[in-house]
């Protein structure tokens, strides 16, 4: 049984406090990374690292973001209440839990199949609803588009341009482009064919898989 004891708590408290320090301001943010217990994403020996700003390892190769980067993300989006937000790449789920604590209404799609089933547990245990694909997060889900905001969580070569075509017109992505060091864009659909474009720094993610083979 996974408990959230006091030392959590004042572990998660610091992680917040840390993270005001690194420029996050967005105080929607900060809370819903305060309620969203990091170490119940990780294997238990991981448990004394979880509110480290550091990327941690789990299943399948992949890795939990660290803190500052799930919060800068997040902060760029600017997710508001009942968004219909669409998040590529699920993995361990700490990023999906943010999303819905800050009231979104999430669709996350993963392609590693023990990643899908994990993560759909850890949402019954935390009382979190999204709505959970197992697919190539490559293709979106063009059934349930448009989206106002889209938040890719692996490193993509380029934009992928079957994902832009499912924004909504003023909606907005978060995506980290590049092969081996990705620079992280947020992309603003300004109408049906046009796109702007900004800047914010260099990141380094795992990459973002394009192949019909899932595991």
């Amino acid at each position: 049984m996974i408990t959230d004891s006091f030392k959590h708590k004042g572990l998660r408290r610091q992680m917040i406090d840390y993270l005001r320090t690194k420029g996050i301001t967005d105080e929607r943010v900060l809370q819903a990374m305060n309620e969203v217990p990091r170490h119940f994403f990780l294997d238990s020996s991981l448990d004394v690292l979880a509110y480290q700003d550091r990327a941690l390892s789990i299943l399948c190769e992949q890795t939990i973001s660290q803190p500052s980067t799930v919060a800068f993300q997040t902060q760029l989006l600017n997710i508001q209440e009942d968004d219909k937000v669409l998040e590529i790449g699920t993995g361990s789920g700490y990023q999906t839990c943010v999303l819905c604590k800050m009231k979104a209404k999430v669709y996350t799609i993963e392609r590693y199949k023990p990643l899908h089933n994990s993560a759909q547990e850890l949402f019954s245990l935390l009382k979190c609803r999204p709505k959970c694909f197992f697919g190539d997060g490559y293709l979106g889900l063009p059934y349930y588009a448009p989206f106002d905001k889209i938040i890719v969580t692996c490193g993509a070569e380029k934009l992928p341009e079957v994902l832009l075509q499912q924004l909504k017109v003023g909606g907005m992505m978060v995506i980290p482009v590049g092969s081996d060091t990705q620079t992280m864009y947020r992309i603003t659909k300004t109408d049906e064919n046009t796109f702007e474009q900004e800047a914010f720094g260099d990141f380094k993610f795992v990459p973002m898989l394009q192949e019909k083979k899932f595991r």
